[in-house]
């Protein structure tokens, strides 16, 4: 008798690893000489930490970002600088220590405890320091840079190889806010050089500053951060000026085809009554696998290269779709949730806008049954 394989997903993300590497090449072009670092926090953005890394490790990025230790540790095997962005707690100071970690140092007191972890291991802890520029989240108040650093650089075992700070509306192009945080961070680092303290990484622009704001990866800027700008998406306000190729496509199944009469109402709520007798197809994708309940009767999903509406609310499990643009369509169809070519494709910016959020919140919410494909 025959092996009985493991059905498949029912809905998948298809993420091209090629186009990845492509964008990172054209995003170092444009900011050269400056070095890119990989933001891949949240699982690489829930596009799979391990093969986003090593996709991008053989392709010249100088290093990667993650928001904590878990995620840092991962990514330690790749051989790069692995940064921490965010604060840390005492307790996970052994592990990321022992791990070559770059540390993040958001306040004296943990420098302190960062230094004597390393003291203790008999260990060289490289650290950056998180300047507050007006973030107002973690961070080192810029008018107390000077003597926070004298400080700091003074501890033992504890090598402080970067400033780095962190602009919250760098999508406004030419904003007033983002360039006094650009002042404000140079004249830190001016200070700091006067009194014989040069870090020699200095950071501070993250995807939407790079579209936006050319000083942050000009002098005396040393490096940049990108994640969202990796996948091919962008914020919705500002500037586009990279070229850049969206990575992903979210597909699934038809799991029915029904011809229903008119009159006959649709999902929860009761929210679409059909006007004519239609062919309907139930997708197998809902809003548990990242279909934003926002597509409810408004938004489109792809068959055989056709925009065909959503009937009704969008459900956990399933969503309904009107088939009279494809009458090809089979039970088993592929149907592409997100993604496509031309000017049919579906975009994150555009789930994003309709949904009346961001393209972060898009991409973090593909749910954890979605099967990640990795295409070279």
């Amino acid at each position: 008798m025959d092996a009985i394989r493991e059905p498949r997903s029912r809905v998948w993300l298809e993420i091209s690893l090629g186009k990845l590497r492509r964008n990172l090449r054209r995003i170092r072009e444009a900011v050269a000489p400056c070095g890119v670092i990989a933001v891949l926090k949240a699982n690489a953005y829930g596009l799979g930490l391990a093969r986003v890394g090593a996709a991008l490790a053989g392709e010249g990025v100088a290093g990667f970002a993650v928001a904590e230790p878990r995620e840092a540790l991962a990514l330690a095997p790749l051989g790069l600088p692995v940064q921490i962005l965010g604060g840390m707690l005492p307790e996970e100071l052994p592990a990321t220590v022992a791990a070559g970690i770059v540390h993040p140092v958001v306040s004296v007191e943990i420098a302190r405890a960062i230094s004597a972890e390393a003291v203790r291991q008999g260990r060289r802890a490289e650290c950056q320091v998180k300047l507050d520029t007006g973030m107002g989240r973690l961070g080192i108040l810029v008018g107390e840079a000077v003597p926070a650093l004298r400080e700091i650089a003074r501890l033992p075992n504890l090598a402080v190889e970067g400033l780095y700070s962190h602009c919250p509306v760098a999508y406004h192009a030419g904003g007033d806010y983002t360039r006094r945080q650009i002042a404000l961070f140079q004249e830190a680092v001016a200070a700091l050089a006067a009194e014989g303290i040069r870090p020699a990484k200095l950071h501070i622009a993250n995807s939407d500053a790079i579209n936006n704001f050319p000083a942050t990866y000009r002098p005396p800027f040393t490096h940049v951060r990108t994640g969202i700008n990796l996948h091919g998406s962008f914020d919705a306000e500002g500037r586009r000026v990279l070229k850049l190729e969206p990575v992903l496509e979210l597909k699934a199944r038809l799991i029915a085809v029904r011809k229903l009469p008119a009159g006959t109402s649709l999902g929860y709520g009761l929210t679409c009554t059909l006007r004519r007798d239609t062919w309907v197809g139930v997708v197998a994708a809902g809003y548990a696998d990242g279909l934003p309940l926002a597509l409810s009767n408004r938004g489109y999903l792809l068959v055989h290269g056709e925009l065909c509406p959503v009937l009704g609310r969008v459900s956990m499990d399933y969503t309904s779709i009107s088939l009279e643009p494809a009458p090809q369509a089979r039970v088993g169809d592929e149907v592409t949730c997100l993604g496509g070519e031309g000017v049919r494709a579906i975009t994150v910016d555009q789930w994003a806008q309709l949904k009346g959020t961001h393209p972060y919140d898009i991409i973090c919410s593909f749910g954890s049954r979605v099967e990640r494909r990795y295409l070279e």
